[in-house]
């Protein structure tokens, strides 16, 4: 996995909310990466800023400072901080830095649709142009026309519609005023499809993919249960062909074997399209059976971050082995005998002179730990 291209790459990631004077840290300095066909778990308590990230990362939030890049374009370039500091500055050299620093932020997210539409058309037409070469007939005319629908989508095409996301509530994501046709294709329609013979054909396509049938698409949500109504939502990030999906704890509000049902079908699809996957939840057994590798967040901040066998095995920061502590198993003699950890982080941790940082232990393991708390993470480290 270490040799793999990296698709995602989130770096020292702030969303902070604001009401009066009073600032909400959702986010605070978050930093990580996620490799091409791999899912990558985000978990921790309910509040500790997941799903937070997950939005920020698809743009739904303007975030506050920090960068995140997809397929080495920078997509999402906080300003905020550096405005405010700019606003506070006195140093001219460093005014000047701070300006410039902004303007390539703006320029950097005012481009990078045009830089990625440039891309995909040079890409289609070197595609069509070998097949056309080759072709005659009847089958060239079907190919010009092809690859005209397929540069009008290409100039059509933004990069963030490249990622696609499952949201938590399987009946609040979805409108409950239009059809399950609507809401699949309403993404193609966006990006300029009109032709509703191949929209239907799409929708149809996508229904039967995520288990559901044809007779479904001129339904309305409220129809639904909520497994079928998941599907239905796994079908709308599905269609517009994304290179990365965010879930988004899409399996909590569903019954045990309904989520099983789920998780499956999303490792279809992820085996059957290379999908790459930002899984977010709070249940570390799903977690463990579906992720390659996991971050541990709590109160904004990534705590730990290791594979997924890894970090099971071996957890390391305190609040990693309080959460793994919680996992009930079905065996009453392991249950009767399990002893909760409480994880409390004003006994566990002195910060007041020694600040934290997030720092590799062993290769691929990182855990947020100061210079003293490192210092002993190594040494039983070295005693095992």
């Amino acid at each position: 996995m270490n040799n793999q291209e990296t698709l995602l790459r989130v770096e020292h990631l702030c969303q902070y909310f604001k009401a009066g004077n009073f600032v909400t840290k959702a986010v605070d300095d978050v930093s990580f990466d996620i490799k091409k066909g791999e899912v990558f778990g985000l978990v921790g308590e309910s509040g500790c800023g997941k799903t937070t990230t997950g939005r920020s990362i698809i743009k739904l939030y303007n975030i506050t400072s920090g960068d995140v890049y997809f397929k080495g374009v920078r997509i999402c370039a906080g300003t905020q901080k550096l405005k405010e500091e700019l606003k506070a500055c006195k140093d001219p050299a460093r005014a000047h830095e701070l300006k410039k620093q902004i303007a390539a932020a703006k320029n950097d997210q005012k481009n990078c649709d045009k830089m990625y539409s440039a891309q995909l058309q040079k890409e289609t037409r070197e595609k069509y142009e070998a097949l056309l070469a080759k072709a005659a007939g009847e089958e060239k005319t079907k190919l010009e026309a092809e690859y005209k629908d397929a540069m009008r989508k290409a100039k059509n095409t933004r990069l963030v519609t490249q990622i696609q996301m499952i949201f938590q509530d399987p009946i609040a994501s979805l409108d409950p005023r239009m059809t399950v046709r609507e809401t699949i294709s309403e993404g193609l329609v966006i990006q300029g499809e009109r032709n509703k013979k191949v929209l239907d054909e799409k929708v149809y396509e996508m229904l039967e993919l995520v288990g559901l049938v044809r007779e479904h698409a001129s339904r309305y949500p409220h129809e639904f249960s909520g497994g079928q109504r998941q599907r239905i939502g796994v079908a709308r990030s599905i269609i517009m062909n994304p290179d990365l999906i965010i879930a988004d704890e899409p399996v909590s509000a569903l019954d045990v074997s309904v989520q099983a049902q789920v998780i499956n079908l999303l490792n279809e699809l992820r085996e059957k399209f290379g999908l790459t996957i930002l899984f977010i939840a709070h249940d570390l057994s799903v977690v463990k059976y579906f992720s390659d590798r996991i971050g541990v967040m709590y109160f904004g901040k990534m705590v730990e971050l290791a594979d997924s066998d890894e970090l099971f095995a071996h957890p390391l920061h305190p609040y990693t082995r309080s959460l793994l502590s919680a996992i009930p198993l079905p065996d009453p003699i392991y249950e009767k005998a399990r002893k909760r950890i409480t994880y409390n982080p004003l006994a566990e941790h002195d910060y007041s002179v020694d600040k934290p940082s997030f720092r590799e232990v062993r290769p691929g393991h990182f855990v947020q730990c100061n210079e003293a708390e490192y210092k002993r993470i190594m040494e039983s480290l070295e005693s095992k």
